[in-house]
Parts: structure tokens; C-alpha cells; sequence
């Protein structure tokens, strides 16, 4: 089956950034617009983000772009922290197409970003984390040690922007930004989902139990059997359940939600 055709535009971030972004309009709930937020060098453009969105599509339009310093957006990437202004630009969007009712999904860095946004911008109905950091420096994994070399080293960000076309901004936090598992804290009633697998390379299990046990209801946490990292491992089933989800949200704030959740799923 072709993917759903997705419409170019340029997105302008408050801080002057542009950003390279797309609208796949829904087949789905008219109303519903879901803004999707990629890894770290990923791309709305690579074929595995399309994928995603077009089945998301299936129960709302979907945003996707790419975060500052990543593929045709401008400006460099601060892996986390500007990014909040990226998504906002995004949601901003979804908004202005006419969606009533806009969630987020983030993947890895993306869905830091998502959870952080909704603490410190608003403006989202439902966000979606899957395989989030809860914390920043993690090195506890070779994934991560090669993601920090990627960042923190002039070779390492050679390769990154060669290979990944992701270009990195050099330099410290100053100061650092509010971690994923204090904003998780910060973002109800908006409902949140964590999705993990057990099988991620790059963050265990430990990083969704610290935002989850962090966020307030209405939340659930998925741990998926198998699942590896991100993007690249989720299965069309695993986006498909995560788009239910977000259709059957509650849109009210969080009143009628059910009671606070924790479940594994195959």
C-alpha cells in the first residue's frame, strides 16, 4: 500500500529557526492532529518516520519535522533543550491547519523533547513518550557512550553531520535544562503514555518507571516485549495501539480519565 501523501512546509520557530516539517492529512478523526517527533539524527523524511506517520494518520493528520540541525532545518541541533521550540512550532501548526484536539509522539530524544514541552509550553491534548531518557549524561549503555562521543567530540560531530546530515551546536548547557522525569511531574492533567521496550540498547527499563512514577494521572506505561529503540524497531501494530490511544484520550483535561496504569504488552 503507497504511503499517504505528506505536504512540505516551512515552519518558523520564536527564535528565528526554520524548520523543515510536512502535513500528511488524517483518514481518521477530522479534529485530531498528531504531531510526531523524531530521534536524534533521525528525519521526517527517512522512510521509517513516513511509515509511522502514515499509520498514524489513519486516526488523525500528522505533523512531522525535523528538530533544528537535523536534515533541512535550519539552525543547530542543542540535542533537548531549544527543541521545545521546535515542537511548539509544530503543534502551533497542527493547530492553525484547524486540529481541535493535538497530541504528541516523541521518539528517544523526540520524546524527552514532548514531555518537556507539555511541562513548559502546554498546549497539547496527549503526549505520547516512547523510549525516553529520564535523565540527562546517561552513559550506562555502548549506545549512549557512542551518542555522547557523536556530541562532545569534534570527530564525533564530523560524523554526525557527513553521515547523518545532523549538525550539533558545541558547548555546555547553560544552564542545564529541566530533565525529562521533573517535567513528567509538571504535565497533568494532560494524559501521558510511556511506551518502552525491553529490549532497548540505549535506555533500560529504569528510565519510563522514573517518569512514569514522576508524572501524575491521568498516565499509563506500556513495556513492550521484545521492543527495541524507537523509530526503527516499532512495529506497525505497536503505532497502530499507540494511535487508539491517543484517539480515545481524554480530551477533557484528564476528568473522566481512567485511574493510573501499568501494564506489559506483547
Amino acid at each position: 500500500m503507497p504511503l499517504a501523501t505528506a505536504f512540505p512546509a516551512t515552519l518558523m520557530t520564536k527564535d528565528g529557526v526554520r524548520i523543515d516539517a510536512a502535513h500528511t492529512p488524517s483518514r481518521g478523526e477530522p479534529d485530531l492532529g498528531i504531531v510526531l517527533a523524531h530521534g536524534f539524527t533521525g528525519s521526517w523524511r527517512e522512510a521509517t518516520t513516513r511509515r509511522i506517520a502514515h499509520v498514524l494518520s489513519g486516526f488523525g493528520g500528522v505533523v512531522a519535522f525535523d528538530f533544528r540541525g537535523h536534515g533541512r532545518s535550519g539552525g543547530l541541533s542543542t540535542v533537548g533543550d531549544e527543541e521545545v521550540l521546535d515542537l511548539d512550532a509544530a503543534v502551533r501548526h497542527a493547530r492553525s491547519v484547524g486540529y481541535t484536539h493535538v497530541a504528541t509522539v516523541g521518539f528517544s530524544m523526540g520524546a524527552a523533547i514532548a514531555v518537556r514541552h507539555a511541562a513548559l509550553h502546554r498546549g497539547t491534548d496527549a503526549v505520547v513518550a516512547v523510549s525516553g531518557p529520564a535523565r540527562w549524561y546517561y552513559r550506562g549503555t555502548r549506545p549512549m557512550r557512542q551518542v555522547h562521543w557523536a556530541i562532545e567530540r569534534a570527530s564525533g560531530r564530523l560524523v554526525a553531520r557527513v553521515a547523518k546530515r545532523t549538525r550539533i551546536k558545541v558547548g555546555q548547557w547553560d544552564p542545564v535544562p529541566l530533565a525529562p522525569h521533573e517535567a513528567a511531574g509538571l504535565i497533568s492533567p494532560t494524559p501521558l503514555l510511556v511506551v518502552h521496550g525491553d529490549a532497548d540498547r540505549f535506555f533500560p527499563l529504569e528510565h519510563a518507571h522514573q517518569i512514569f512514577d514522576a508524572a501524575r494521572e491521568p498516565k499509563e506505561l506500556w513495556i513492550e516485549e521484545g521492543y527495541g529503540h524507537a523509530e526503527s524497531a516499532a512495529t506497525p501494530d505497536l503505532i497502530r495501539r499507540i494511535g487508539r490511544w491517543i484517539a480515545g484520550a481524554p480530551w477533557d483535561s484528564g476528568e473522566d480519565a481512567s485511574p493510573a496504569s501499568a501494564h506489559s504488552a506483547t
